[in-house]
C-alpha cells in the first residue's frame, strides 16, 4: 500500500511540475491550429498526392496524419473530424493501399485509423479487408518483412489492434515474431535503433558516431506506446515492450538539444545538426505517455517533455499554423535538407500527424 501511495505522490509531483508554466488550453489551441492549416490545404482527403508521381491518399504519409487526427478527436471530439476520416476511409473502401495481398508495412499504416473507426461504429466493412490482409501476410509463414524500423510503427499497432478487437492471440504472436526479427537493429547498449541494415556497424557518421536517425527512432518509440495501449500490463509481451520503452526513454533524453529539439542524427550533431520537428514530436508523444501513466518519473523526464513542447510551440507559424523544421521523407539525416523554420517538406501530412500525436498526449499529461 505504501508503495502505491509513494508512486501516486511521485506521479502527482511530476504532473504538477509539468503543468506549472504551460496552459493546457494553449496546447490544445495550438494543436487545432496546426490541424486546421493542414485541412485548409487538403479539404478533400480522397485526392491523390502528386509528389514526383501520383499516389493514392491511403499511403503511409496520410495514414500517419490520420493517426494524429484520431488522437485529437479523442481529446476534443468533433463531427468534422469524423466526417473527414469517413470521407477518406469510405473512398478507399477501408482497404489497405495496394489491396489485400500487400505485405508492405507502409501500405498497412492506414488501417490504424480504419480499426479506430470500427471500434466506434462496429461497422464490419471497416475491418473486413484489413483482417483479410493480415491473415494473408501471416499465411506466408514469413516474419522478415520489417526490414526498416519505420515499419514497426506503420504495421505493428495494426496487429495489436486486431488482437484487441478479435481476442485472437495469433495477431499479437505474429507481430512479436516480426518485431523480434527486426530486433537486430536495436542497440541495447545505447538504447537506440539503427534505421536498417545499411546503418549498422561498421557504418559510422563523419565524427565516428553511430547513425541513429531521429524520426526512425521516433517511429519505434511511438509504436511501443501504441502497441502497449492495446495490451494488458500483465501480458508478457507488454512487459517485454516496456523494457525496451524504458531503455529508449533513458537514451532519448540524453541526446536532447538545449533548445528542446532533437537533431536528425541523435548522436552526431555535426551531421546535419539542427532543429527537427517530427522526431521531436514522436519523442514528446512517448515521454508524455510514460509520465502520464507513471512508467517514467522524475524531474529529468518532466523537463524533457516540457522542453520538447516549448520547442514545437516555437516552430508553429503564428500567422497560419504552418509547422516549421519538418524533415521531408527519407531514411537518414541527409534527407530533405535543409530543414528550417520556413522550409516546406515534400509531404506535409505525416509531419502534421506526428505533431498531433505528441501535442495531444502532452495536453493530456498537463491537463491531468
Amino acid at each position: 500500500m505504501r508503495k502505491i501511495v509513494m508512486l501516486s505522490l511521485t506521479l502527482l509531483f511530476s504532473l504538477a511540475m509539468s503543468a506549472a508554466d504551460v496552459e493546457p488550453q494553449h496546447v490544445l489551441e495550438q494543436t487545432k491550429k496546426v490541424n486546421a492549416w493542414f485541412v485548409n490545404r487538403h479539404q478533400d482527403p480522397t485526392l491523390p498526392t502528386r509528389v514526383k508521381r501520383v499516389r493514392p491518399s491511403n499511403l503511409w504519409t496520410y495514414g500517419v496524419y490520420f493517426e494524429g487526427l484520431t488522437a485529437l478527436n479523442d481529446v476534443e471530439p468533433k463531427n468534422e473530424y469524423i466526417e473527414y476520416i469517413d470521407k477518406w476511409g469510405n473512398f478507399h473502401k477501408w482497404t489497405t493501399r495496394n489491396g489485400v495481398k500487400t505485405t508492405h508495412a507502409d501500405d498497412q499504416c492506414c488501417a490504424q485509423t480504419y480499426l479506430y473507426r470500427y471500434l466506434q461504429t462496429k461497422d464490419e466493412s471497416m475491418i473486413k479487408e484489413v483482417r483479410a490482409n493480415l491473415d494473408n501476410q501471416m499465411a506466408t509463414g514469413r516474419v522478415d518483412y520489417w526490414t526498416w524500423i519505420d515499419a514497426i510503427q506503420m504495421a505493428m499497432p495494426v496487429y495489436a489492434q486486431m488482437y484487441k478487437i478479435t481476442g485472437e492471440r495469433k495477431y499479437m504472436d505474429y507481430a512479436m515474431k516480426a518485431y523480434g526479427w527486426s530486433y537486430k537493429f536495436f542497440n541495447k547498449k545505447d538504447g537506440l535503433w539503427w534505421r536498417d541494415a545499411d546503418f549498422m556497424p561498421p557504418y559510422k557518421e563523419k565524427d565516428g558516431n553511430d547513425c541513429y536517425w531521429s524520426r526512425g527512432d521516433g517511429w519505434v518509440y511511438a509504436a511501443l506506446v501504441r502497441v502497449m495501449n492495446e495490451l494488458e500490463p500483465s501480458d508478457p509481451y507488454y512487459k517485454q515492450l516496456m523494457k525496451d520503452y524504458k531503455l529508449m526513454s533513458k537514451a532519448i533524453i540524453k541526446c536532447q538539444r538545449e533548445d528542446g529539439f532533437w537533431n536528425v542524427s541523435l548522436h552526431s550533431p555535426v551531421t546535419y545538426g539542427g532543429k527537427e520537428s517530427t522526431g521531436t514530436s514522436l519523442f514528446l508523444y512517448g515521454l508524455s505517455w510514460g509520465l502520464r501513466n507513471g512508467h517514467i518519473s522524475g524531474k529529468k523526464y518532466v523537463k524533457s517533455a516540457d522542453m520538447a513542447w516549448k520547442a514545437l510551440d516555437s516552430a508553429i507559424h503564428p500567422s497560419d499554423g504552418f509547422l516549421g523544421y519538418v524533415q521531408g521523407t527519407g531514411k537518414e539525416p541527409s534527407a530533405g535538407q535543409p530543414v528550417t523554420y520556413d522550409s516546406f517538406p515534400d509531404f506535409e501530412d505525416f509531419g502534421t500527424g506526428c505533431f498531433l500525436l505528441g501535442a495531444t498526449e502532452y495536453y493530456k499529461l498537463i491537463k491531468k
